[in-house]
């Protein structure tokens, strides 16, 4: 589920988490059964999905509001989000280091309906074309032992 985490402000608007004044990010919400996929598969698919190296930038989306952050419900969870960063740095998996914060859940805020399912409903836009549909191309390719059918 798409929404809001991280900020001060209680239930804040799309409007108001894109002036980057919050301190909310982005973020999506993820309830999983840890017997159906691992807390480490998802952090691999996360890693994956999107540029860990740019601070408050995610392609041309600049802001804190797109900062790559990870919000964890456990301090198992946060261990394994901080070893995984410096597993990623100490192999040079990228060519600059990760800078995604490891930051406990506080709150999580859902977005507004309109935000929700935005790709099935918006397929031939063409950020959807361009940004959306090549990362779940790829997503589909690589991860394709931990996607079930819909």
């Amino acid at each position: 589920m798409p929404g809001y985490s991280g900020g001060a402000i209680p239930s804040p608007t799309y409007e108001q988490v894109s002036t980057g004044n919050t301190g909310h990010v982005e973020s999506i919400k993820i309830e999983f059964d840890p017997a159906v996929i691992s807390y480490g598969d998802l952090l691999a698919v996360f890693f994956s999905t999107h540029d860990p190296t740019t601070l408050n930038q995610q392609g041309n989306d600049v802001g804190e509001q797109y900062a790559s952050t990870i919000f964890y419900s456990s301090e198992e969870q946060k261990s394994k989000a901080e070893a995984l960063i410096n597993e990623l740095d100490d192999s040079k998996a990228y060519e600059k280091p990760v800078v995604t914060a490891v930051r406990p859940l506080t709150g999580f805020f859902p977005a507004e309906d309109y935000h929700r399912d935005y790709y099935e409903s918006h397929k031939d836009a063409p950020y959807c074309q361009l940004i959306i549909e090549p990362k779940l191309v790829k997503l589909q390719k690589r991860f394709a032992e931990l996607l079930k059918e819909r």
